[in-house]
């Protein structure tokens, strides 16, 4: 079973309201969605994992952290986000880190 992270992300929400309207108006079973939203989610980690090769480096002061069932979450404040030439700076961030390489992840 992939991580189900990227469902609530922009796309994700899309794909999910998308197939609530294709059951509310019969034109799909429930299961049927539960099934693309399954494969929504091993191919959203294959992509990502295969494909992305960009770097972004980031520094801030580390508010809390905690590691559950193989998940790192980290909560920062005061970071700064580089890329090559950009610089971004946000009050505080959340960071979900899971092992991509594990059985969960892929």
């Amino acid at each position: 079973m992939a991580y189900q992270l990227y469902r609530n992300t922009t796309l994700g929400n899309s794909l999910q309201e998308s197939l609530d309207e294709l059951i509310q108006s019969q034109q799909i079973t429930p299961q049927l969605a539960l099934q693309v939203l399954l494969q929504f989610d091993k191919a959203i980690n294959s992509a990502l994992a295969q494909r992305v090769r960009n770097r972004v480096n980031f520094r801030g002061s580390l508010n809390t952290y905690r590691f559950c069932d193989n998940v790192w979450t980290f909560v920062l404040n005061d970071v700064e986000f580089r890329e090559v030439t950009e610089l971004v700076k946000v009050d505080k961030v959340k960071i979900v880190a899971c092992d991509g390489k594990s059985k969960y992840g892929l």
